[in-house]
């Protein structure tokens, strides 16, 4: 795991610093105390990083949930009633694990999944603006497009007039020119800029500026646009921040009812994480979904055991860690140890950094999430996959994360259900050996859409390294985007255990395609001109 600490530990630091303003935004935003969010974030990175099968899933406490933890917190009374369902929630998520319940992560078509990431990094983007610019009235980690201080996404923007702080926006130009400088040409040009991040450096550049401009009338940041960790005076005080469940009320039906919410959409959210980060990753591994709601329990049961908030898997975060160029799980469990580190030995240090300089880092996150390019993309790929696509990104913008992805998979429902009325789909799969080697003939059908996703990658997954894979797709009319993208992704998987495979179709036969999506090109072309 740690034989890639040289890209692992510079991507940890990039999320440390994109978590802390997170982890204590959304406990603010949860009504819940400042500390618990920062535990929940050390236990998602330690607990459920060193548990979890996902390579590059980052965990910590979820904006989705924030407004499940406040309306709980009202019902049933204290935080400590509370944090007994945090337990239970984690409890019926470990059953889930242990039900085979992940299978579900694969049944979201891949359109609603890029719109997922693409509405999140329009967020992002629209709601650091505020920050950018020294107006932070809203709680950091507050997605959702009806803010809990009344204002919306865009009203939030618009009272930016009149409240800039001029010391807070120029330090953010400055990071921001740092992080494009140190991407865009130091770190391609010079070795040590690769291991040294540039997010690092610009929040170092914001710690000195605070500190050297904290006396002028003009540039100084005050307090309130800075992080706010909590600083104990003692060891005792630091102790007592840890607050426990109030098992006594584990009868009240309430309770059950929060932990099974909980549960459900923690466990929702994470799968489709899960299935978001394993597209974003370079090597397109796949995650056990099992073993992540396993792992996702345990870190719940233990986060409410001490006092923090819910856990699920965190796309910001995750992608983050992908951008930076985190290789391995250690960049998550680092980045925890790193959250621990510094709570106990220097919070003071963590509230010099202007909130300014970490809406930099996470507009640059944002943007690499929501690019341009993947608008164009998407249209060119025709209807099936451009209205899901949309659907989900203006329900994420408008809504909230759950309702987003609920408006993209129905539509993406109805366009199967258009498709399934003409076709049947089925999979068939025949082993055989010749001369020794093992052959897996894979026979595509007629109709093949996103809902056999999740047995094709089953079936992949099972082929034996040194074997031969046979796909026939001569009598596939239909060959939904989704699947090609699971071959493509195959394809990189089938040289590391040295798979060959031969591909055959109604245009020829091709052995170990270097691009399915191009294989295929000309019939989804075809099938674009039949459909306008």
């Amino acid at each position: 795991m740690f034989k890639n600490f040289k890209s692992d530990f510079p991507a940890s630091i990039v999320v440390f610093f994109v978590a802390i303003p997170l982890c204590l935004g959304i406990a603010l935003a949860s009504g819940a105390p400042l500390f618990s969010g920062l535990i929940a974030g050390i236990i998602g990175g330690i607990v459920v990083g060193a548990i979890s099968g996902s390579s590059l899933g980052v965990s910590g406490p979820a904006a989705g949930l924030a407004a499940i933890v406040l309306a709980a917190l009202a019902t049933l009374g204290s935080y400590e009633n509370f944090l007994v369902a945090v337990v239970l929630g984690g409890a019926i998520q470990i059953l889930f694990g242990v039900l085979k319940a992940g299978v579900i992560g694969y049944y979201f078509p891949n359109s609603v999944i890029k719109g997922m990431l693409t509405g999140i990094g329009i967020i992002i983007i629209l709601k650091q603006i505020p920050y950018f610019f020294g107006y932070d009235a809203n709680p950091e980690g507050d997605w959702s497009f009806l803010q809990m201080d009344g204002e919306n996404t865009f009203s939030a923007i618009g009272n930016i007039i009149g409240n800039i702080s001029p010391g807070a926006t120029l330090i953010a130009f400055i990071g921001m020119a740092i992080l494009v400088l140190w991407e865009a040409y130091l770190s391609k040009k010079y070795k040590i800029f690769k291991l040294i991040q540039g997010p690092l450096v610009a929040v170092a550049a914001g710690i000195v500026f605070f500190l050297l401009t904290q006396n002028s009338e003009s540039l100084a940041i005050s307090k309130e646009h800075l992080v706010a960790v909590p600083v104990p005076d003692d060891i005792d005080s630091f102790l007592g921040q840890f607050t426990f469940p109030n098992f006594s009320v584990i009868g009240n039906p309430q309770i059950w009812v929060t932990a099974f919410t909980i549960a459900l959409v923690a466990s929702l959210e994470t799968l489709l994480c899960v299935e978001a980060t394993d597209k974003l990753d370079p090597k397109k591994r796949t995650t056990p979904t099992n073993r992540e709601l396993f792992a996702q329990g345990t870190g719940n049961v233990l986060s409410g055991l001490i006092g923090g908030l819910p856990i699920t898997q965190v796309i910001v975060r995750s992608s983050a860690n992908i951008q930076s160029g985190g290789k391995t799980k250690a960049s998550a469990i680092i980045h925890g140890f790193l959250l621990l580190i510094s709570v106990i030995l220097i919070p003071t240090v963590l509230n010099l950094i202007p909130l300014s300089v970490l809406a930099a880092i996470l507009f640059l996150v944002g943007y690499k999430l929501a690019k341009p390019s993947l608008f164009k993309e998407m249209v060119q790929k025709g209807w099936k996959q451009y209205v899901p696509f949309f659907i989900t990104v203006t329900g994420i913008v408008f809504g909230d994360l759950l309702i987003g992805i609920s408006l993209g998979l129905a539509v993406g429902i109805v366009v199967v259900l258009i498709k399934n009325y003409q076709n049947s789909h089925f999979l068939h799969i025949r082993n055989e050996e010749t001369n020794g080697n093992k052959v897996v003939k894979m026979t595509l059908a007629e109709e093949v859409t996103f809902i056999n996703k999740g047995a094709i990658i089953k079936e992949l997954d099972r082929i034996e390294p040194n074997s031969h894979l046979e796909l026939d797709t001569t009598k596939t009319r239909f060959l939904d985007n989704d699947v090609i993208e699971v071959f493509d992704d195959f394809r990189i998987k089938a040289k590391d255990r040295n798979i060959d495979v031969t591909l055959t179709s109604e245009r020829g036969i091709e052995k170990n395609p270097e691009s399915y999506a191009e294989f295929f090109k000309r019939d989804i072309k075809k099938e674009l001109a039949l459909d306008r």
